[in-house]
């Protein structure tokens, strides 16, 4: 391979060998590097693109087209885990692939891709990597968007950044739909996913257990979806909104991929849950307060980006995942009265619900 790389440039069409993704961790972030799977399936097509991922993560790549293989590894945050690290540039090694994109910044992230001897390993300049990577990239700083720091790596070097990226997709099948819901005894109705989870708790909503009674005493059933740290959560909403309403947290990821395919519409935080249910393509409403929609929503779009707008707040978006300053108003202000109103319009709008 010469000098001008797979990724930046044009030459050497004929190289098929398969090009791997080292991307972010958090649920939310894995779902929009699909964005990145897509721009090398465009650009690559004889290419074959791999994700590494955590356990945790993993059942989302079988809903990801385009993408060929989850490599399962799970590296602990806070320390190096040296074996670790070696055993997984032993698997990498044995998969022979050409091209690996870092996408977070730290060195951490590299190691495994330069042990493996990967010949090409694209990223941005950050955390002392030299020698990690051999494929530079300068100026992230002055990429606006996450998702444009993310798929900048997949295109070539210094190229100018489309008007639109591709958006992210997971794909579920009817009858995998189907079979969940028989399975947790749900009816084939319209339903209301409420995904009150978040990391950092000042994106976190909480007038979730209003806005299930409300919609409850509507008639229209309501389910609550998460993770195992949401189960205190759903108790909450479950006993606030009656028999209407279901919890559906556990431990599988699975589990919430599938409620958020079935559900007529989803009402998150701006979390993991909510991207999974925009890339489902689930009428989507995001409750945005220290974060900003711009940087941080769906690139799919969102049914209903939820603000309060009651007043002006100096400090937001703030970015911080706990509350600094007036006392949470950024969320506070949300009346779960407007965020049923918005979602009844929705069902009635993708649902044909006109009586909820």
């Amino acid at each position: 391979m010469n000098q001008d790389s797979q990724l930046s440039g044009e030459a050497d069409r004929g190289d098929r060998r398969p090009i791997l993704i080292v991307p972010y961790m958090w649920i939310g972030d894995f779902v929009r590097n699909h964005t990145v799977v897509r721009v090398l399936n465009e650009r690559w097509p004889n290419r074959p693109v791999d994700l590494l991922t955590t356990s945790l993560c993993a059942p989302l790549v079988d809903y990801m087209p385009g993408v060929r293989e989850a490599i399962v590894w799970d590296l602990p945050r806070g320390r190096l885990a040296a074996g670790r690290q070696l055993g997984l540039a032993k698997l990498l090694r044995e998969r022979n692939y050409g091209t690996a994109l870092v996408l977070p910044r730290t060195w951490k992230a590299a190691i495994a891709p330069a042990l493996a001897g990967i010949p090409e390993r694209v990223g941005f300049v950050g955390e002392f990597r030299f020698g990690l990577l051999n494929r530079w990239r300068w100026g992230e700083k002055k990429l606006p968007r996450f998702i444009d720091k993310n798929a900048a790596l997949a295109q070539p070097d210094r190229a100018p950044l489309p008007a639109e990226w591709p958006v992210p997709q997971l794909r579920v099948q009817a009858e995998d739909i189907l079979r969940w819901r028989q399975a947790n005894g749900l009816s084939a109705g319209a339903a209301v996913a409420l995904a009150p989870g978040s990391v950092g708790v000042s994106k976190r909503w909480t007038y979730y257990p209003e806005a299930a009674r409300l919609l409850a005493e509507r008639g229209v059933e309501v389910w609550v979806v998460g993770g195992p740290g949401e189960k205190g959560f759903a108790q909450e909403i479950v006993a606030a909104g009656g028999p209407g309403v279901r919890d559906l947290t556990g431990n599988d990821l699975r589990n919430g991929v599938l409620a958020m395919a079935a559900a007529g519409v989803a009402i998150s935080n701006d979390s993991g849950l909510m991207h999974i249910a925009a890339a489902l393509g689930t009428p989507t409403m995001g409750i945005f307060g220290p974060t900003s929609p711009y940087l941080w929503a769906p690139l799919n779009g969102l049914a209903a980006t939820v603000v309060q707008d009651k007043s002006v707040l100096s400090c937001q978006p703030c970015q911080s995942t706990i509350c600094k300053m007036n006392d949470h108003r950024c969320m506070r202000d949300i009346a779960a009265q407007d965020v049923v109103e918005i979602a009844r319009d929705v069902l009635a709008r993708t649902q044909g619900l006109g009586n909820v």
